[in-house]
């Protein structure tokens, strides 16, 4: 039934090659690169000047290398691209972008993000832009068709953005930083394989071999446990947080309400059928933005509060 729908579409008019090369490097997919920012938020150091350019520096080098990524990736999945209901629409998958130059700039852009993350960045930071783009090189050719290594690695992408953040401008991370951040990135990517797999239904495993082997049970036990932890472990710290500096501490402390509440209603919207893209959520959902915005305001001003 799907792809007779897809069939039946009005054709779309072909897009210039500039227009195609632009979609095919995802700049929706650019605020996944704002995780930079995190880590000197919740040390209270984002307002520090000094901050600004390392964190820039990171931001402009994760958006090189994961356009290139990008860009590799549907290179690879051309043909499973092709049968899929949205993603066939892609320049690579629809033939509007040749494939020889698709992987002439994945390549180039991959060497501009590593050099401006060891130029102007530190070693630390280019270590860990060089592991993240050797991980997804790996995922690209075969981690991807393994079910859990999949989720754990694309979790493990955002996680490495938070990191780049904390050692670009060599801020300390804490335990409870790296906690909330992994589980929280797994709750998402497993919501993500959730909306695919309703989406794809039978054709799920056509499409990509691990969501074949993905029970629909299984993925809501693993959207349960990372959403527990994350939430489990973000109360410890802002409990511990408000007993170190009680200047600060109811503040930090609400927090706790609107990021459940953020975590729900993230969960909701799955449910729905609309995790298939997180980057598209966060940008249309305007209940998500809003309670995002006041989650980050009253645990910017806790934080202030308790320096």
């Amino acid at each position: 039934m799907i792809e007779t729908e897809h069939t039946m579409a009005s054709p779309r008019p072909r897009r210039n090659l500039a227009s195609a090369l632009v979609i095919s490097a995802r700049p929706k997919q650019w605020i996944k690169n704002l995780l930079v920012l995190a880590a000197p938020v919740a040390a209270g150091t984002i307002t520090d000047t000094r901050i600004l350019k390392p964190s820039l520096v990171a931001f402009v080098a994760f958006t090189f290398v994961a356009s290139g990524i990008y860009l590799i990736n549907d290179v690879m999945d051309l043909e499973a691209d092709k049968s899929h209901p949205k993603k066939s629409d892609r320049p690579i998958a629809s033939g509007e972008v040749p494939l020889a130059l698709a992987i002439t700039i994945a390549v180039v852009l991959e060497i501009m993000g590593l050099a401006i993350s060891f130029i102007f960045g530190n070693a630390n930071l280019g270590l860990v832009i060089t592991i993240y783009v050797a991980m997804n090189l790996a995922y690209s050719s075969f981690l991807k068709h393994e079910p859990v290594i999949d989720i754990l690695v694309v979790a493990l992408g955002f996680l490495l953005r938070a990191i780049a953040g904390g050692v670009a401008d060599n801020v300390p991370l804490s335990n409870w930083f790296v906690i909330v951040a992994s589980f929280s990135s797994l709750f998402v990517v497993i919501g993500k394989r959730y909306a695919e797999s309703q989406l794809l239904g039978e054709d799920a495993a056509a499409h990509r071999a691990s969501l074949g082997k993905y029970p629909i049970g299984f993925l809501n036990y693993a959207r349960s446990l990372s959403s527990g932890v994350a939430i489990t472990a973000y109360c410890l710290w802002a409990f511990e947080r408000g007993t170190a500096a009680p200047k600060g501490a109811l503040w930090i402390e609400s927090s706790i309400l609107f990021f459940v509440a953020a975590i729900l209603r993230y969960a909701l919207l799955i449910e729905q059928g609309h995790g298939g893209a997180p980057e598209d959520l966060l940008m249309s959902d305007r209940l998500l933005q809003v309670i995002g915005a006041i989650w980050i305001l009253v645990l910017v001003i806790g934080i202030y509060l308790s320096r």
